[in-house]
């Protein structure tokens, strides 16, 4: 999981492999989604590979997540999006972040809760035995080319079939969601104290460049506006005063903090 919170900044369209959630606690963003269809949202979740952009007006603040499609939490808010409407519509988004009643019942924010999910360790929970051990070989492979070949083989299926897996579970292909991991070890890296370069080569990527040229595709943003912003974390989460706890009671998620 990447959280930031802080200033929210616009940003041009783009399609990343994660499910954003989005949580504006003071201000005004407007919300576009493929087709141009536009809302002012207060929250949002956006599924994986959903094209949109983001305008923000000045002043705009609040909490922008990113959940790992593989991770429980991920897979629960891209099944909360798909039975709240279309996937690929603003309308959805809105919908998926709205309390449903049982939860309005209970006083839950869905954000909260999805927030404190995805802060828990068993992460790899309910996806296929071959497909976690996959995720769990990532951390080892991301400097080198990790292809889905070698993936496979060590976990002892052919490329297709995890392929599959990829595709059945995470409902992204392969190199989509290699790309998101490559951009995490990135932003780890630069969080402590690695430059842009040394954070591309950790990574597996060729180099700065092809750094930017991801970093612009999934965020809408180039690396010296999202990776510069991020700073070790706190002791404590950040608890914003005046807008109330965003965390949820008992939740403590990593936060970084933004200011595009």
């Amino acid at each position: 999981m990447l959280v930031f919170t802080g200033e929210i900044g616009s940003a041009a369209p783009h399609a990343h492999a994660a499910v954003q959630v989005l949580l504006v606690q003071d201000g005004e963003v407007l919300l576009t989604d493929r087709r141009g269809r536009r809302r002012h949202v207060s929250a949002a979740v956006i599924p994986a590979g959903a094209r949109h952009e983001l305008s923000a007006a000045a002043g705009a603040y609040g909490l922008l997540a990113y959940l790992d499609p593989a991770g429980r939490a991920g897979r629960a808010a891209t099944a909360r999006v798909a039975s709240s409407g279309d996937p690929g519509e603003v309308e959805t988004w809105q919908a998926a972040a709205q309390p449903q009643a049982e939860e309005q019942a209970a006083a839950v924010s869905p954000v909260s809760a999805m927030l404190c999910a995805a802060a828990s360790p068993q992460e790899w929970a309910g996806l296929p035995v071959t497909l976690a051990r996959a995720l769990e070989e990532i951390p080892q492979l991301i400097s080198g080319p990790l292809l889905l070949e070698e993936l496979a083989a060590r976990v002892g299926l052919s490329a297709s079939r995890l392929g599959h897996l990829f595709a059945e579970h995470l409902h992204l292909p392969y190199p989509a969601w290699r790309r998101w991991a490559r951009l995490l070890h990135a932003m780890e890296a630069v969080r402590s104290g690695a430059t842009l370069t040394e954070a591309a080569h950790r990574a597996g990527f060729a180099d700065s460049s092809h750094l930017t040229r991801a970093c612009r595709e999934m965020f809408g943003l180039a690396p010296s506006h999202l990776l510069h912003t991020i700073r070790p974390p706190l002791p404590t989460p950040p608890e914003p005063a005046a807008h109330g706890n965003v965390h949820g009671s008992g939740c403590q998620p990593k936060v970084g903090r933004q200011t595009e």
